[in-house]
């Protein structure tokens, strides 16, 4: 009948480096958040005891600086920049590079091209939707920065979880 079939080369994928904490982020200005605070360790924004952290909702931009060792470079092989969970949706940027946007899982970006032995700047601008501050807007006594004419949220609603929630992981794939 003419049918040919292809069968894709297979790939090895290892872990070659974990990407903990402590995560510095900046928040946009005039939504509640501080202008910056420092994580020591990936936790949703709706954990922190900060309010304007805690019912913050827009764009927060995480920065770390990594140090790569020359050895994460295989011939044939890519290395990839895997975020873990994200809420909801983040664009990567290594030394100044985009790698684009991610929105769903799994959360990675081919770093290969960016990436250079010695430190590296991550920086991962996580976005997520107006439900939390909603609902910080409903709390006793709070500043209001959002306008509705319906009001789904009440104080008591549940909070999403919000920003980058990690593990962050380096990820290095072979072709054979």
């Amino acid at each position: 009948t003419g049918e040919t079939t292809h069968t894709e080369p297979a790939k090895t994928e290892t872990k070659i480096a974990a990407v903990d904490g402590p995560w510095k982020i900046a928040f946009e200005p005039d939504r509640g958040a501080p202008p910056t605070i420092t994580l020591k360790k990936l936790a949703s924004w709706s954990e922190s005891a900060d309010p304007g952290v805690k019912y913050f909702s827009g764009i927060g931009t995480y920065t770390k600086t990594i140090n790569v060792k020359p050895d994460w470079f295989k011939k044939d092989a890519h290395v990839w920049i895997d975020l873990g969970d994200v809420k909801n949706l983040a664009e990567v940027t290594v030394n100044g590079k985009s790698l684009g946007v991610v929105w769903h899982a799994p959360y990675r970006v081919d770093a290969t091209a960016a990436l250079k032995p010695g430190a590296n700047e991550i920086s991962v601008r996580v976005a997520n939707p107006w439900v939390n501050r909603l609902i910080g807007d409903e709390q006793p006594g709070a500043t209001k920065y959002t306008m509705a004419d319906v009001k789904p949220y009440k104080a008591n609603s549940p909070l999403l979880p919000s920003g980058l929630l990690g593990p962050v992981t380096v990820i290095r794939a072979v072709t054979e």
